[in-house]
């Protein structure tokens, strides 16, 4: 079984509207394990670099206004097929949309508010990572339950 890491960030929205505990929970339930964490306000710089894939859309400017206008959560999470558990408990980008039982679905009503960002893929996990967080900020921890989560193999 392959370990995958994945970066998730609770955005201000989602800080302002008393989430993190919600997405904490569902991740931690699902069998993910949770090996970094902090509360930052993001600068423009680490914003921009964070979306820089969008550079040249029309939404850019307003997406890294908004995910600098207040506290952030990022976290990276630890787990089989990790990138892929996590977009689906996401749900899709825009909370509309997003199924019922999605946190997006459950808690969000907008494409650009919609409380949580999660990596696309183990390459962009490991970029926005090394991005966010410094190697030593990365807690190497076992737990004892492990066995009682996944099948080995």
């Amino acid at each position: 079984m392959t370990i995958e890491r994945t970066f998730v960030m609770v955005k201000p929205d989602g800080v302002q509207r008393g989430l993190v505990g919600e997405v904490i929970r569902r991740l931690e339930r699902k069998g993910l394990k949770l090996v970094a964490m902090k509360l930052v306000r993001l600068d423009r710089a680490t914003a921009e670099a964070h979306y820089a894939v969008h550079r040249e859309k029309p939404f850019y400017r307003a997406l890294v206004d908004f995910v600098t206008a207040g506290p952030v959560v990022p976290m990276v999470w630890e787990g089989p097929s990790a990138v892929e558990v996590v977009r689906n408990l996401l749900g899709a980008t825009d909370g509309r949309r997003a199924a019922p039982g999605t946190i997006r679905g459950d808690y969000g009503a907008d494409i650009q508010m919609n409380l949580v960002h999660g990596s696309d893929s183990p390459e962009t996990a490991a970029a926005e990572i090394a991005l966010h967080f410094r190697p030593e900020e990365i807690v190497e921890w076992s737990r004892t339950l492990e066995a009682w989560l996944h099948e080995e193999g």
